[in-house]
């Protein structure tokens, strides 16, 4: 891996796990300090980030972590509504048993960190799910979509999230591979759809304030 990659990665990574918070600045000379790098490097990969809408980048204000909108954070849900639902027979067409353990092992991570009050764990592992399900499907251009969803799905919820978003008030996910189990595709897609508008009517659509960020200590090696 690439160091461009690896530090792609663990700013994602910190980003979707909401250790930056949306609207968090991120300053191109401390994240260089942090990761031992230029600026140059540091820039590369804010420029990517902000090509996959995790960072805006504005002139003579530099980058920050993406803040989405009430109607981009209302927008996102609904694009998934539509499309996840309408998966699930491709989904079955490629279901087995072995497919099975594999997302309820997930499944069981999910409720550990729920129980846990690992709420940021909570959310990557939730979208993990929904994005690997959507993969399953053998739709590539669908599955990179969803991809990308569910990781604006995890910026939107920690701007406008609850406890509710997640967890066992949206359906746990186990009841879902109940119905993948025994092949009911309808009932399947209807899970699907309530879990979804479930979590979209749980959200609280006011912003939350930044935090202080220690990057050095975020990113230490």
């Amino acid at each position: 891996m690439s160091n461009d990659e690896n530090i792609y990665r663990q700013i994602l990574k910190a980003i979707v796990e909401h250790q930056l918070p949306p609207g968090a600045r991120l300053p191109e000379d401390r994240l260089s300090e942090a990761f031992g790098v230029s600026r140059t490097g540091i820039r590369k990969v804010l420029q990517r980030l902000a090509l996959e809408h995790f960072v805006v980048i504005e002139k003579n204000k530099g980058a920050q972590v993406n803040h989405p909108s009430k109607a981009e954070a209302l927008e996102v849900l609904d694009s998934r509504i539509l499309i996840e639902p309408q998966l699930i027979p491709a989904v079955l067409s490629h279901w087995n048993s072995a497919q099975s353990q594999h997302f309820r092992t997930m499944a069981i991570e999910e409720k550990r960190a729920e129980e846990s009050n690992q709420l940021a764990d909570s959310i990557q592992l939730t979208a993990r799910f929904h994005y690997e399900l959507a993969t399953l499907s053998g739709n590539k251009v669908l599955a990179s979509f969803i991809e990308q969803l569910c990781y604006r799905s995890s910026l939107i919820l920690a701007a406008y999230g609850t406890r509710g978003s997640v967890g066992c008030d949206c359906g746990e996910h186990s009841e879902l591979l109940d119905l993948l189990d025994q092949g009911n595709a309808d009932k399947a897609q209807n899970w699907m759809s309530h879990h979804l508008k479930h979590i979209k009517s749980s959200l609280i659509l006011e912003s939350k304030s930044e935090e202080n960020i220690d990057f050095q200590q975020l990113f230490s090696r």
